[in-house]
């Protein structure tokens, strides 16, 4: 995992120097301090979904560039079957499954995202980033939190919200499988 850590580390930085844009407004568009983005791009953190959805929009392409330095390219139809998604795994606790990896000029991103029950608050690990989140629960139950709010989210139930406001998952009583559809 650390070598891909480093790859992604050094993909952004060099995209952020190819499109001029300083560590101060890469950092301001990601939510971190300065010196923390530059331990980003140096490989000494992990990076949340959050961070790279928000990185990848600043700079101007898609997150899949930034994950495996691969650019989309079908622009009319994309069929993804089962299991064959791009698949991510930014935080212990979250895996992701990009379902539309390789059509270009996205105006949404959807997952399939499972969440594993682990021991710490989610609360305490909210993100955010652009744009609006369309989240369907396939199997278990979660509690979304977001701002000062906690949710039940079970089976069968959506949630639709600006994913602007600080927002995490934590999956309740075992694994929760859900569809993320982010618009930006």
């Amino acid at each position: 995992m650390e070598k891909k850590i480093m790859i992604i580390a050094q993909r952004l930085a060099a995209l952020r120097e190819i499109m001029d844009v300083s560590t101060a407004d890469m950092a301001k568009a990601v939510g971190v301090s300065e010196d923390e983005y530059i331990e980003h791009e140096q490989g000494k953190h992990d990076f949340s979904f959050s961070f790279l959805y928000s990185a990848a929009s600043k700079l101007g392409v898609d997150i899949v560039d930034l994950m495996t330095g691969e650019t989309p390219h079908l622009s009319v139809c994309s069929l993804v079957k089962a299991g064959t998604g791009l698949k991510m795994q930014r935080r212990a606790e979250y895996n992701y499954e990009h379902l539309a990896y390789i059509f270009k000029n996205k105006k949404m991103e959807p997952f399939l995202v499972t969440t594993l029950p682990h021991g710490k608050n989610a609360a305490e690990h909210m993100n955010a980033h652009e744009g609006h989140e369309f989240d369907y629960v396939l199997e278990g139950s979660m509690t979304l939190h977001i701002d000062d709010q906690q949710i039940l989210v079970q089976c069968g139930d959506a949630v639709y919200f600006d994913a602007t406001h600080p927002h995490a998952m934590q999956a309740v009583d075992g694994t929760c499988k859900f569809l993320a559809v982010i618009a930006k």
